[in-house]
């Protein structure tokens, strides 16, 4: 979760699977892949007490498999599971679950598991401290194994959602008993139901992990998944770092959201040097985050003076490139309660120095922040150029870096102003409930609004999909009438790789649905392959 991601572009090239890499020919079996990440995940993968951004949730999915999954509509279907199946008001889920999947230590998934699991994330298993999953499954009341394959989870209210949350951005993954009851070693010792078995992990090093000869998936072609042989994943923070190891063969497959690797992975492209898939579909959206519980930020003049400071339309042209689109909110084009204006300040030099006058007059001391970021080069000049047009309203800008495991620490916490931030990725847009409700301890910005939980509450028990936009689009004015978080622009993630690296975008489910083409959360690796030459 870092800011100067970006999103605009439309392009995609290089995946696999689905229609993508027509001309690459059949996936074969074999193979490695080295992937670079944009950060370690020091915290590890105890999934029920993890923070994982992007990168841990990469290295989850080769290791777990979540209930469900969203296609390429968007809409979450069944993926470990069998079924997932509403009473008539939503209040009740049966969760069938597939008959003969194993765990990588050979033992059996079946409703206990499932149901240990999911009371280990709302932290109502005794062995699992859950963290800020407390919060996100809140809304459940119990969790019933019916027969060995078959659960039913019973909701306080109505949650037409919640096949939403049994993938939660790729986070709630399925661990075995042995991991769940672990005390010692939750956090490294990796069991899940997943298309990779782990190897060894070496902190701030790499993370390599072996193919599951037992895995339950198959492609359409009745081939057994996953096709690699291994995959072994390098923490590589700086972005530039990143595509220098590609393009030296030191790896054959990373990601990136910051604007000049983007820029520079297109020419590769282009020089055939590179396969590249691209994908701005249910992005992210960048900006800072206010820390509204402290001063000054609990003050809307401060608020308003450091919206109306922002000229984000140079912001985007010089930091960007011009790649992204300008954010006018949380929701992305295409996402429900998106607006192409939801009335968010527009960059008005003269009202942001009236609104520091305000902010000053009422309180008597000047304004003065720190603004935390990522110390990803590209990352601390995007800090840097805001820190010059906030100033000319009249603020003292100071300028931190922390690695990002410690940024999301510091959000947990309350001693902080702004932060470069990343998220809101697209799909149902009751998953935002857990970032934006006035109790929630992921509410990172802390901010307290009424109107705002209630506008919330209505959306999660809304059934109706016209009445659910325009909750949600009121949720998106909200932001921009109190400038709760300054937008920046939504991201585009590219996935590059080695020219004979193919299926990023993986096989058809189960079901036969086509893949989700949004790259926000990572990707799966079950379809990935390598021409062998």
């Amino acid at each position: 979760m870092v800011a100067a991601a970006c999103g605009g572009s439309d392009n995609s090239s290089g995946g696999g699977g689905s229609g993508n890499d027509a001309d690459a020919g059949k996936p074969v079996s074999g193979g490695s892949v080295t992937y670079g990440l944009e950060a370690e995940t020091a915290g590890g993968w105890c999934l029920p007490e993890a923070q994982l951004a992007i990168a841990g949730i990469q290295v989850a999915r080769t290791m777990y498999d979540t209930l469900t999954a969203p296609d390429e509509n968007g809409d979450y279907v069944p993926f470990l599971a069998q079924s997932v199946e509403p009473n008539a008001d939503y209040t009740q889920w049966t969760i069938k679950l597939r008959e003969g999947v194993k765990f990588h230590d050979g033992t059996t998934l079946d409703s206990t598991v499932v149901k240990n699991n999911i009371d280990a994330f709302r932290g109502q298993y005794p062995t699992r401290k859950s963290l800020l999953f407390v919060f996100v499954l809140s809304n459940i009341a119990s969790v019933d194994v019916v027969d060995p394959l078959t659960l039913t989870v019973t909701t306080k209210t109505p949650w037409p959602a919640f096949p939403a949350f049994l993938h939660s951005s790729g986070r709630l993954g399925i661990s075995a008993q042995a991991q769940l009851d672990d005390p010692a070693t939750c956090d490294r010792n990796l069991i899940g139901t997943g298309p990779f078995k782990l190897k060894e992990w070496k902190l701030n090093d790499h993370l390599t992990a072996v193919k599951n000869p037992d895995y339950w998936q198959k492609d359409a072609d009745g081939n057994q998944l996953p096709y690699l042989d291994e995959i072994s994943y390098r923490p590589i923070p700086d972005s530039d770092a990143r595509v220098n190891a590609l393009l030296a063969g030191e790896l054959t497959a990373m990601h990136t959201s910051l604007p000049e690797s983007i820029d520079r992975l297109r020419t590769e492209k282009e020089n055939g040097k590179v396969g590249l898939v691209e994908s701005d579909k249910y992005a992210e959206v960048a900006y800072i985050m206010l820390n509204a519980s402290k001063a000054p930020f609990d003050n809307i003049n401060a608020r308003m003076a450091a919206a109306y400071s922002l000229d984000r339309d140079s912001f985007n042209q010089v930091r960007n490139l011009g790649l992204t689109k300008v954010a006018s909110g949380p929701f992305a084009e295409g996402s429900v309660g998106y607006l192409p204006d939801a009335g968010f300040p527009k960059y008005d030099l003269d009202k942001a120095k009236d609104y520091a006058a305000k902010y000053t007059e009422e309180t008597g001391k000047p304004l003065e922040i720190t603004v935390l970021s990522t110390p990803d080069p590209a990352t601390v000049k995007s800090a840097q150029f805001i820190q010059e047009q906030v100033e000319k309203a009249g603020f003292k800008v100071n300028l931190k870096t922390v690695e990002q495991a410690a940024l999301i620490n510091n959000a947990l916490g309350s001693d902080w102003n702004a932060m470069a931030w990343r998220n809101h990725p697209g799909g149902a847009p009751d998953l935002q409930y857990v970032w934006w409700n006035s109790a929630a301890p992921t509410n990172f910005g802390k901010f307290k609004d009424p109107e705002m939980d209630q506008l919330l509450n209505e959306g999660r028990a809304e059934s109706d999909k016209a009445a659910a936009k325009t909750i949600y689009e009121n949720v998106n004015k909200r932001f921009g009438s109190q400038a709760w978080n300054l937008w920046l622009n939504w991201t585009i993630w590219d996935i590059a790789s080695a020219p004979d690296v193919h299926g990023v975008y993986g096989p058809d489910f189960p079901g036969g649905e086509k893949p989700f083409p949004g790259l926000a959360t990572g990707h799966p690796v079950s379809g990935m392959w390598v021409a062998k030459g």
